[in-house]
């Protein structure tokens, strides 16, 4: 199994241009199941994730190429199969997407439950509601999940608590159904927007995408299309943030600023500069930073994917920071690995009170999650005496794209065994 290892103490300086977006990437690619055609999408990262999503749609029967390292094209006019249940599936949460993109197409779908990163209760329980709503049936039994419909049929459907899944797996079902359905209360996320962005070229009919309230009106097919993924913000937020918890001075190009505007908000809170491009952010930081309070939210509010990221920096803030989880309930199974690195923290239910110290120190650690993992890398960088020491990488190779040489450029010591 292999490791990162980090020897802290260099400022980050230069560029890095930022990939696709992986919570788009992973909604985009069972979405195009419900294309009787081609589908080409650029500027796919190279994650594990991907390339487990594109294994499943070819064993679903669909036709798939990668014709570079970030374009894939998927031919789903040969898809035959409707039923999902390889072990790999089980281990990633956007699994669920192939439900609402099987049963919109097909009317039926029978997919492993989902997994990913755990960080609490995690329900799909807004799906089931909407699916139920446009008419399926649908059973849960022995970690597997079954929808049938004879026909969907657009429906009005009030979402108990803004989900971005929920959201856009109503849609996915939504696109081919008699009728047309009203998502309520639904998530604005930049990706729920790039996910309708790629429908509605392909055919669809979709109004309100980063909004509370989406309509889709259903069509009778999609036809073949090309389609580039939106920019990630959260690997966007994960280097802006090593630049300045190194005291570093980088260009991060390739990304939307008005994405990242929660972000760039609470950094210059703490005194880090920040420069917006028409496709970049710098950051550039050389002193001693100022303690903040955080809060994450549903989008346009701080992203709980960039949480513990942004956990570490405050570790190192002078003063008290204060950090509350907003949207899960159990994001702070870190803490204990961060503390190994001499950060002072104390987690009250959903909060997080910090003390900044001068420096972290290197240590032996282990990633609990893909964001976790994120977090771990940064605390590494910013640690002095010694090698920091990363296992458990799996987690971080399912979301960034070559880490290692993307922070190596930038003149971080670190590498992979």
């Amino acid at each position: 199994m292999s490791e990162l290892c980090i020897r802290g103490g260099n400022r980050l300086m230069g560029n890095v241009v930022i990939n696709g977006a992986k919570n788009a990437a992973v909604a985009i690619l069972p979405a195009t199941i419900l294309v009787d055609g081609v589908s080409t999408i650029e500027n796919l990262p190279n994650i594990d994730d991907v390339i487990i999503l594109n294994k499943a749609i070819q064993s679903l029967g669909a036709t798939t190429q990668f014709l570079d390292e970030h374009t894939l094209e998927i031919d789903a006019s040969t898809l035959n199969n409707t039923s999902a249940l390889d072990e790999c599936i089980s281990k990633m949460r956007a699994s669920y997407y192939l439900i609402g993109a099987l049963v919109g197409r097909f009317g039926r779908a029978k997919v492993a439950m989902p997994g990913g990163c755990d960080f609490g209760g995690r329900p799909i329980d807004q799906h089931i509601k909407g699916f139920e709503a446009m008419g399926a049936t649908v059973k849960i039994e022995k970690n597997m999940i079954e929808v049938t419909a004879k026909q969907l049929v657009g429906a009005r459907i009030y979402l108990d608590v803004v989900s971005v899944g929920a959201t856009i797996n109503i849609m996915l079902a939504a696109v081919l159904a008699q009728g047309t359905t009203i998502i309520e209360n639904s998530a604005k996320e930049p990706h729920i927007v790039d996910v309708a962005n790629f429908l509605n070229k392909m055919g669809a009919n979709i109004k309100g995408a980063g909004t509370n309230v989406i309509r889709v009106r259903g069509v009778e097919k999609l036809h073949s299309g090309r389609y580039t993924t939106v920019p990630d913000q959260i690997e966007a937020g994960t280097y802006m943030i090593a630049a300045a918890i190194t005291g570093g001075d980088v260009y991060v190009r390739n990304i939307i600023p008005e994405h990242m505007e929660s972000v760039s908000y609470k950094m210059r809170e703490m005194g880090i500069g920040i420069e917006e491009g028409d496709d970049y952010i710098r950051v550039f930081s050389n002193g001693r930073l100022k303690s903040t309070n955080v809060k994450t939210l549903p989008y346009p509010g701080f992203p709980t994917d960039l949480q513990p990221q942004m956990s570490v920096l405050l570790s190192v803030a002078d003063g008290e920071s204060v950090m509350i989880e907003g949207v899960f309930e159990n994001r702070f199974q870190y803490i204990d690995q961060l503390k190994e690195t001499g950060a002072i923290i104390r987690v009250e239910g959903n909060k997080a009170i910090i003390q900044g110290v001068d420096v972290l120190k290197p240590a032996t650690l282990k990633a609990t999650d893909l964001r976790a993992g994120a977090a771990m890398i940064l605390a590494g960088l910013k640690s002095e005496g010694g090698e920091t020491v990363i296992h458990n990488i799996k987690y971080i190779d399912r979301g960034y794209e070559q880490v290692e040489k993307k922070l190596s450029a930038l003149g971080a010591q670190i590498y992979r065994q």
